[in-house]
C-alpha cells in the first residue's frame, strides 16, 4: 500500500522542504497547512503518518490528539512544537502523540527524523500483514492432485507463477479461484505485499468505482473523508478482481486505462496516483462470449488474458476426493470440535459417484454439514445429504436403488417418506426450469407457473442458487 503522509505546518517552507523531500514513487503527499479549516481536513484525510503543528490542533489538545488516535488508519501522529522544551514535549507524549519535534531543527535533522518514522511505519504494515498470512497460509501444494488433469494445470501454474503477468482464472463456481489467486501471490515476490481482494458482482454499480479507485472528501453526497482504493491498498502487491464479467461497461473502460498506465484517479481527485501492482482476474463466465454479445469490451478482455488459467471442475479429478475429504475433516475436526476423524467406505463411495455441480466449496459444505450431524467417530451414508443416496448426482434416481438404501425408509410413517419424495421431486423440477432459464429466477417461475418470490423462497428451502445455473 502507498502512504500517504499528511502535512498540516504552519511554516510554509518547512511544509515545501518536507514536500519535495519525500513526494516519490511510494509516498503520497497531501498538504494542508495553509487550507482554510486545516484541522477539518486533517480529520478527513486517510494519511498514514500525519505531521501537525501543535497550533493548528483545537483546544485541548489532549482532545484533540486522542481524536487522530482513533482515526480508522491508526496513524503515527508527529506534532510540531514551537518551543525546545524537554516538559512540554513530554506532556505532549503522554496524551497520545507518537512523536514530538521541535519546529527549529535543522532540515536535515527533520528529514532524518521523518525517514526514520517513515521505516517504522514500513515495518508496522508488513508485520500487520505477516500476521494475516499466517492465520491464512495458501500455497499451491494444496493444489497437490494425483490426477493427470490437475498435475498438467499445476505445472502451467508453477511456470506462470513468479512472473509479474497478468493472470486470467477461469472456472466453475466453487473450484477455489481465489485460494489459487492467493497461493501464487504467496509463491511471487510480491508475498511481501499485501493481497486485496474484490469481488466486483458483490458491490452496487454506484459504489464500486469507489472501493477500485478510492474517493476524496466531497466527491459524492456522503464522502465526509477520503478513502483509499483497493488499487491504491495493493500497492506493491497483488490485487484480485473476482466475478470480472460482471463488471460494468462503464467501468471497464476505466479499469482498461489503469492495466495499460497503471494510474488511478480517486472520484473527485485531480491528480493521478501511480500504483505498482499485479492483476489476477477471474471469473465463472465465459468472457468470449459475452464479448460476443457486447457485455465485455474486447480489449479489456484481450489486455486480461495475458496468461489464462482454467482451474478444471472437481468431476473432472475424482480420484483427489477421497484425500480432499479426509483433509476437510482434519481441518474441521479443530474448528467445530467435534470428534468425527474418519469417513466410512459407502460414505466414501457415494462422495466419488457424486458430480459436484458446486466442485471443492460443495465438498468442504458438505463434509462440515456431515460432521454437524454424525453421532459416532465415523461419518456415514446416512450422515450425507439426500442426493448422495440417490445417485451421482442431484437430478439422480428418485427411487433407492437397493435394499440397503431402502433401510433409509425404516421407522418412518408414510406420510413422512412421502413428504421426502414430494421434496426431492419439487428440488429436481426447480434445477430443471433454472437451469432452462440460464439462472433468471422471473423466466424460470413463469416456466412453472409460480410467483417469482414464491420460486425464491423455494429455492432458498432447497439449497437453490440461481448462480449455479447461470450459462
Amino acid at each position: 500500500m502507498l502512504i500517504r503522509m499528511v502535512l498540516a505546518i504552519k511554516e510554509v517552507a518547512l511544509q515545501r522542504h518536507l514536500e519535495q523531500r519525500f513526494s516519490h514513487a511510494d509516498i503520497q503527499v497531501e498538504c494542508l497547512g495553509r487550507v482554510r479549516t486545516p484541522w477539518q481536513k486533517v480529520v478527513q484525510s486517510c494519511g498514514d503518518i500525519i505531521v501537525i503543528s501543535e497550533e493548528l490542533i483545537p483546544r485541548p489538545v489532549d482532545s484533540g490528539i486522542l481524536m487522530l488516535n482513533n482515526l480508522p488508519e491508526n496513524p503515527t501522529t508527529v506534532i510540531l512544537h514551537h518551543t525546545d522544551s524537554a516538559e512540554e514535549h513530554a506532556q505532549i507524549m503522554a496524551a497520545g502523540a507518537d512523536v514530538v519535534l521541535y519546529s527549529g531543527i535543522s532540515l536535515k535533522n527533520l528529514a532524518e527524523a521523518m525517514e526514520s518514522i517513515l521505516e517504522s511505519r514500513r515495518q508496522f504494515r508488513t508485520l500487520d500483514q505477516f500476521d494475516r498470512k499466517r492465520r491464512v497460509q495458501p500455497k499451491l501444494s494444496d493444489f497437490g492432485s494425483t490426477s493427470e488433469v490437475m498435475q498438467i494445470f499445476m505445472n502451467q501454474v508453477e511456470q506462470v507463477a513468479s512472473s509479474d503477468s497478468m493472470l486470467l482464472l477461469l472456472g466453475e463456481t466453487g473450484v477455489g479461484k481465489e485460494h489459487l489467486a492467493k497461493a501464487i501471490h504467496t509463491e511471487s515476490a510480491r508475498s511481501a505485499g499485501p493481497f486485496v481482494a474484490v469481488n466486483t458482482a458483490a458491490l452496487p454499480e454506484q459504489l464500486l468505482e469507489s472501493e477500485l479507485f478510492g474517493h476524496t472528501r466531497g466527491a459524492f453526497t456522503g464522502a465526509t473523508r477520503s478513502r483509499r482504493g483497493a488499487f491504491e491498498q495493493a500497492h506493491g502487491g497483488t490485487i484480485f478482481l473476482d466475478e470480472i464479467g460482471e463488471m460494468p461497461l462503464h467501468l471497464q473502460s476505466k479499469l482498461l486505462r489503469v492495466l495499460q498506465d497503471f494510474e488511478i484517479r480517486p472520484v473527485g481527485g485531480e491528480k493521478p496516483i501511480w500504483v505498482d501492482v499485479r492483476v489476477v482476474a477471474a471469473t465463472n463466465r465465459d468472457l468470449e462470449d459475452e464479448v460476443g454479445q457486447g457485455n465485455f469490451r474486447k480489449d479489456l478482455y484481450y489486455r486480461l488474458s495475458v496468461v489464462t488459467l482454467t482451474i478444471p471442475p472437481l468431476r473432472y479429478h475424482r480420484e483427489d476426493i477421497p484425500t480432499l475429504a479426509r483433509r476437510y475433516i482434519n481441518y474441521y475436526l479443530h474448528k467445530i470440535g467435534c470428534d468425527v476423524s474418519r469417513i466410512s467406505e459407502p460414505a466414501m463411495q457415494a462422495l466419488c459417484r457424486y458430480d459436484w455441480p458446486g466442485n471443492v466449496r460443495e465438498l468442504m459444505n458438505v463434509v462440515e454439514r456431515s460432521m454437524l450431524l454424525c453421532r459416532t467417530d465415523e461419518i456415514s451414508l446416512l450422515d450425507l445429504p439426500d442426493s448422495f443416496r440417490r445417485g451421482t448426482s442431484p437430478e439422480g434416481r428418485l427411487l433407492p436403488a437397493g435394499d440397503d438404501e431402502l433401510l433409509t425408509w425404516k421407522g418412518k410413517s408414510l406420510p413422512e417418506v412421502q413428504g421426502e419424495m414430494m421434496e426431492k421431486v419439487e428440488r429436481l423440477y426447480i434445477a430443471m426450469v433454472l437451469r432452462e432459464a440460464g439462472g433468471r429466477v422471473a423466466v424460470a417461475a413463469g416456466m412453472a407457473g409460480i410467483h417469482p418470490r414464491g420460486l425464491y423462497n423455494k429455492m432458498k428451502r432447497l439449497g437453490l442458487r440461481k448462480e449455479d445455473f447461470k450459462k
